[in-house]
């Protein structure tokens, strides 16, 4: 096995995350070990070392070129988490000096030194749990880091879900919290996605007496509630990254939910109104808008159909 594949294998086995169980990262390691592909692992020893001499070593020792303009992804997108892991320690040659200095020094630390250099022999396995037991697994921290961060969404008295961070699905929580209570309260929630679980949850059994083809969730907008007294289903597309109801997305959902005999609306949620700005010239007519922070009321996409004298 190459030196390279042996790199991956000891930066998942020590615990790090996937995006840094890859080639980069295995890399920059051996780079940080000055360890060459005819060298033993117990020859790998402890140096200073600047990102454009890690650029250099990988090149010059493994043929693989990057670009002076990846430094950045990887002092971000390896380094960073190395130092987390305990892996690897910054500029122990002065202290004082700033993160993104041309000049900033990494290291193998002591403890991951020790026990990579037992990786391929019988001390291997005792080695490598000391270390973990010490230092920990940065996977492990990263999981219970989103486990905190996640956004707790109550359905029920008896169910609740768990969405993963990010404004998304922070919109989709208000949704449910603060929408539906004054919209559509005694309505039934049908179906609710998720940005890294797409159908995070979904009654089967309601999609199938709706007619709604259980096959494409893909296709559904962010939350589905559905009102049974009367006979109102409410399609509500949570706008952050993504676009609103827009006349394309509107005849999409129109063929998707041919077989539906339930009344439809269109809803395009949105945090606040910078967000609704930026979509509001493709908004479809004949749907509605629902604005985060002003909670209790709506925008009509509906031409003459609420025109009336406001009355206090």
């Amino acid at each position: 096995m190459s030196k390279l594949n042996e790199a991956i294998i000891i930066l998942k086995e020590i615990g790090l995350p996937k995006a840094q169980q890859n080639e980069r990262s295995a890399l920059t390691l051996l780079a940080l070990l000055d360890l060459k592909e005819s060298m033993k692992w117990h020859e790998a020893k402890k140096r200073n070392i600047r990102i454009h001499d890690i650029l250099q070593f990988i090149q010059k020792n493994y043929g693989k070129k990057y670009a002076e303009n990846t430094r950045e992804t990887i002092r971000r997108q390896t380094l960073h988490q190395f130092e987390q892991a305990g892996i690897v320690t910054r500029n122990l040659d002065d202290l004082s000096r700033p993160t993104n200095s041309p000049r900033t020094m990494y290291a193998i630390s002591d403890d991951a030194l020790d026990v990579i250099k037992q990786y391929g022999t019988p001390k291997w396995n005792a080695a490598l749990k000391k270390f973990k037991e010490k230092l920990g697994s940065l996977l492990e921290k990263y999981e219970k880091r989103k486990q905190r961060l996640t956004i707790a969404v109550e359905l029920s008295h008896e169910m609740s879900l768990k969405l993963s961070p990010g404004k998304h699905n922070e919109l989709q929580s208000k949704i449910v919290k603060s929408f539906k209570p004054r919209f559509c309260p005694n309505s039934k929630i049908v179906y609710i996605g998720d940005t890294t679980r797409k159908m995070l949850h979904h009654d089967d059994n309601l999609l199938k007496e709706l007619n709604i083809p259980i096959t494409e969730h893909d296709k559904l907008p962010d939350v589905v509630f559905y009102d049974s007294e009367h006979n109102v289903l409410f399609l509500i597309e949570a706008v952050t990254a993504h676009g609103p109801m827009s006349p394309k997305r509107q005849i999409e959902l129109e063929n998707v939910l041919k077989k539906c005999k339930a009344k439809k609306i269109y809803i395009s949620a949105f945090l606040d109104f910078h967000e609704f700005k930026k979509h509001s010239d493709n908004i479809a007519w004949e749907t509605e808008v629902w604005i985060d922070v002003n909670p209790d009321h709506m925008i009509h996409f509906n031409g003459p159909k609420f025109f009336s004298v406001y009355e206090k």
